[in-house]
């Protein structure tokens, strides 16, 4: 990995001063990214959710079409972004293996000239504070985190997969 200097902050003109990078040079490729993130809450609340028993209703649905609108609206969240052509967005809910909470997986796919970390990234984070606002009354101690990017494929800088996610990564 290369220094964060102002030549490889992409964001950063030559000036060292903020604009949107052009990618209307680049190849279109296939691309795919995968971004995972945590909601720890009460294990009463967490047999709520899982069992559909939450007052606001079912829960995880919400929280998965909540994380599907903000990948496909990411460049509207996201000064810099651009807006993508999303081809596929998928988000998997599941209990953490020790049941202290929920594991939220993005995964965002497009053929294009930018990369799709971002989407992946801004699905998790909003299905998150969607599971938070559905069940907040029940336990406002809840925490979000940490969120990540897991694997990411395609594009100039090619394939990259966060150590030991090989196996879960984008493919």
């Amino acid at each position: 990995m290369t220094d964060p200097t102002p030549a490889s902050l992409t964001h950063l003109n030559a000036a060292g001063e903020v604009h949107m990078v052009e990618v209307g040079d680049r190849e279109a490729t296939r691309r795919e990214a995968t971004a995972e993130g945590f909601i720890t809450m009460r294990p009463e609340v967490l047999t709520l959710v899982l069992e559909g028993r939450a007052a606001k209703g079912d829960v995880l649905a919400v929280a998965r079409v909540a994380a599907i609108q903000a990948a496909k609206r990411t460049w509207e969240l996201i000064p810099l972004c651009h807006p993508i052509p999303l081809s596929g967005v998928s988000v998997q809910l599941e209990p953490t293996a020790d049941g202290s909470g929920l594991r939220l997986e993005a995964k965002a796919r497009t053929t294009g000239h930018t990369g799709v970390e971002m989407e992946a990234l801004t699905a998790v984070q909003v299905g998150l504070l969607t599971l938070y606002d559905m069940v907040k009354s029940a336990d406002p101690a809840m925490t979000i985190g940490p969120v990540r990017l897991l694997a990411k494929s395609g594009g100039r800088n090619g394939d990259w997969v966060r150590d030991g996610e090989a196996g879960r990564g984008a493919g």
